[in-house]
């Protein structure tokens, strides 16, 4: 299998306008984002996709792989379709530009999941974090992900999901990452198919994905990272860096 990864690099953002571009340390967030993933040595190549002249001058700057978007795109699922679609290429891994400290053993994990469906049966596979904090939990900044026996996606959501009604039962809480492993395929349905009604509500791109049918594979890591959606994400991000 031909495997590549793509980070799309959006330079606004509603909660912090310009985050990728935010000093972590010494380097730019989606410099840091770029080496940390071209460094697992998992991929055949990786490429930044932005619709950024700063992001797109800034990776060139480093010798990166980057290409301009041809279009605007409502969210990174879109972006990157455009750019593989003419690529001769089976798995896509789309890396968020906002997670400078993804590592090897969460996207190795990813990467299997395919290895092990010789039958072709799953469509994308994304990441989990058990979460226990309360807090978080009720957090609609953090997405939580609901599961069938087979570790196989049910439902995204901002809303804590399952509801706790009976707070007796041994309920585990899991917060999605958003690190997808795409079938080239699936990325291509998704680009093409209009948003729907639970999508639109909660404005998750992975529920586009269920609600026609495609299968998602859940893969548990212990690695929490840092997501720099705001000032104070950012601020955390530097003192983990160090």
């Amino acid at each position: 299998m031909k495997i590549i990864a793509m980070i799309p690099a959006r330079y606004s953002a509603s909660r912090f306008p310009g985050k990728l571009m935010q000093d972590l340390n010494g380097k730019p967030v989606i410099t840091r984002t770029y080496e940390a993933t071209v460094n697992t040595n998992l991929f055949d190549d990786v490429l930044v996709v932005t619709d950024s002249q700063i992001i797109y001058d800034e990776i060139k700057h480093i010798d990166g792989n980057v290409m301009m978007s041809k279009k605007e795109h409502q969210c990174g699922s879109d972006r990157i379709a455009e750019a593989v679609e003419d690529l001769d290429v089976d798995i896509v891994v789309n890396v968020q530009g906002d997670e400078p400290f993804t590592e090897v053993d969460s996207l190795k994990k990813l990467i299997n999941v395919f290895k092990n469906d010789p039958n072709k049966e799953i469509d994308l596979a994304s990441l989990m974090v058990h979460i226990k904090d309360k807090e978080e939990i009720k957090n609609p900044n953090t997405v939580k992900v609901v599961l069938d026996k087979n570790n196989l996606a049910l439902y995204f959501s901002r809303s804590p999901i399952p509801y706790p009604r009976d707070e007796n039962v041994n309920v585990k809480y899991y917060k999605h990452k958003g690190v997808y492993a795409f079938r080239k395929q699936a990325l291509l349905d998704f680009y093409h198919f209009p948003m729907l009604t639970l999508e639109a509500s909660e404005k998750l791109e992975q529920l586009r994905y269920l609600e026609y049918g495609k299968k998602i594979k859940m893969v548990e890591t212990n690695v929490q990272g840092v997501e720099i959606d705001t000032p104070e994400d950012l601020e955390r991000a530097k003192k983990l860096w160090k």
